[in-house]
């Protein structure tokens, strides 16, 4: 089964990297976030990609073009340009790089990789999120539901506290919102049988908007509820909490 992520997006309010670079190629702890997102479902035996490219797509194809000077080490040889490499660590890996335009938006870039993937199951997830969601568990729980999708629900930390206030304007209590206060969201890491590329129709379309809207209203549109760690990287805070994890060997994403 192969894996679409979605990698061609802006990054606007990470701008103080994405001037630079792709957001899927923002570095937790020296490696890309795609990268990490990679590495969970090859964890689970999942190791053919299909990336959707947008805003600088090349950065990511010269970094997957080079992977094995990135991760090995190398002798050069100047005189006949040539390049031996020595205890190579790369995964097996195979990667559809595709061209997807800088402006389509999330629907239209699965519907451009559509040739790449037939008429066969697949997964999805966004390229700039980690998580420990059981791949195993969450295929299980598509094929149970019989579904043309499922997508994967977290309930994501509060940032700020809540207060119980009365009549009188005083405060009664306060705490720190916890994840089982807010609701369920979409955290990415669907599961999609082939029949979804007939929700979408140009590049304008919005996958989260008029295909998974479509989806539920027709009852074919399964959630799996993830209680574990999951964390975009929306802000410049994100990334830096997720370095800090890593730096302390609390990334609970890495399972591999």
């Amino acid at each position: 089964m192969k894996v679409v992520l979605l990698a061609g997006g802006l990054g606007t309010r990470l701008s103080e990297e994405t001037e630079i670079r792709p957001k899927p190629m923002v570095e937790i702890g020296g490696k890309p976030i795609l990268w990490h997102i990679m590495k969970l479902y090859s964890h689970y035996g999942f190791n053919e990609f299909v990336v959707c490219l947008g805003y600088k797509g090349y950065v990511i194809k010269e970094y997957f073009a080079n992977l094995f000077l990135h991760l090995s080490d190398v002798t050069i040889n100047i005189s006949d340009n040539t390049i031996e490499v020595h205890n190579s660590p790369v995964d097996k890996w195979k990667i559809t790089l595709v061209e997807t335009g800088s402006h389509t938006m999330t629907g239209g870039r699965i519907k451009k990789v559509q040739k790449y993937i037939g008429d066969e199951r697949f997964m999805l997830t966004y390229g700039d999120g980690v998580s420990n969601v059981n791949i195993t568990d969450l295929i299980a729980f598509h094929e149970q539901k019989k579904k043309f999708c499922t997508v994967t629900a977290v309930q994501p930390s509060g940032r700020f506290g809540v207060l119980q206030i009365n009549e009188e304007n005083e405060v009664e209590s306060f705490h720190e919102k916890r994840a089982e206060d807010a609701g369920w969201i979409n955290g990415g890491f669907f599961v999609c049988e082939p029949t979804i590329f007939d929700f979408i129709k140009d590049d304008n379309t919005v996958w989260e908007l008029d295909p998974l809207e479509s989806l539920a209203r027709l009852n074919q549109l399964a959630s799996y509820k993830h209680k574990g760690f999951w964390k975009p990287m929306d802000s410049l805070k994100d990334k830096m909490d997720l370095n800090e994890l890593w730096s302390a060997n609390k990334a609970e994403w890495k399972l591999w």
